[in-house]
């Protein structure tokens, strides 16, 4: 990452236990600088109960310098895999656990999609949350890439809206969104190294410079379809990452 244009510096993480998921990726940020956005999968109780402790082994073992913050759950509102009351206690749970080991001061929310958030019946997980993580792909609801970017924009406004009627204050992150370089055509929607790139210049450069935090999906996910990876198997950009000329983001 350090070697792309732009000076990355963090990465987000969907698990903790998974393939020892903290274990690997933890000593690496720290050798390298890099700080984290931790995940923690909540369904199936056995698998929150390890990604819990892999978290707290990773904080007892290295300190909290490599860790922006912890998200509970993933998309689990949009999916319908849980609900407000459940996913609220997972959050406070987990804050109560970092508390236990002197890391009160990270912070801990949920990353959801926009149409998760504005349900009335999410609101109480807003209230549990520290920060609450944003999801919006204009790819996936048929925009067309010229007007990728003020779907984007529109999308979070509506997240911004939500949060500020349920919990004023708490900040809202950009933890997802991108568009797909391969992939099947969704009406106006196309995949293709040029639309990622013009969605990349429109939406990466000024949210990186207008937000405190803002995650783009993926580093690398070649083999998938859609990918949305900015990088292909050689690790190399498949279109440019500089902003504005001068390689800041």
């Amino acid at each position: 990452m350090q070697a792309m244009p732009g000076a990355f510096s963090s990465a987000r993480l969907f698990a903790s236990s998974d393939c020892g998921t903290l274990a690997q990726a933890v000593p690496a940020a720290v050798d390298s600088g890099t700080t984290l956005l931790a995940g923690i999968w909540t369904e199936d109780n056995g698998h929150y109960e390890a990604e819990k402790a892999a978290l707290l082994q990773a904080v007892k073992q290295y300190g909290t310098s490599w860790l922006i913050a912890v998200s509970v759950g993933s998309e689990d509102l949009y999916r319908g895999d849980t609900n407000a009351t459940i996913l609220s206690h997972q959050i406070n749970e987990v804050r109560s656990l970092l508390a236990g080991v002197g890391a009160s001061h990270i912070e801990v929310g949920h990353v959801d999609t926009w149409s998760a958030w504005i349900k009335p019946e999410n609101a109480d997980v807003i209230k549990a949350c520290d920060f609450v993580g944003h999801d919006g792909y204009p790819y996936w609801e048929q925009a067309p890439i010229d007007q990728g970017v003020d779907a984007y924009h529109t999308n979070l406004a509506k997240t911004r809206a939500a949060v500020k009627a349920a919990k004023p204050g708490t900040p809202v992150w950009v933890v997802e969104t991108g568009w797909p370089v391969t992939g099947d055509t969704i009406g106006p929607a196309v995949p293709s190294i040029e639309n990622a790139q013009k969605y990349w210049k429109d939406v990466a450069c000024l949210a990186f410079s207008e937000e405190d935090h803002t995650f783009w999906y993926a580093l690398q996910d070649y083999g998938d379809k859609p990918s949305f990876g900015v990088v292909g198997p050689d690790f190399k950009p498949l279109y440019d990452l500089s902003c504005w000329g001068n390689g800041g983001s």
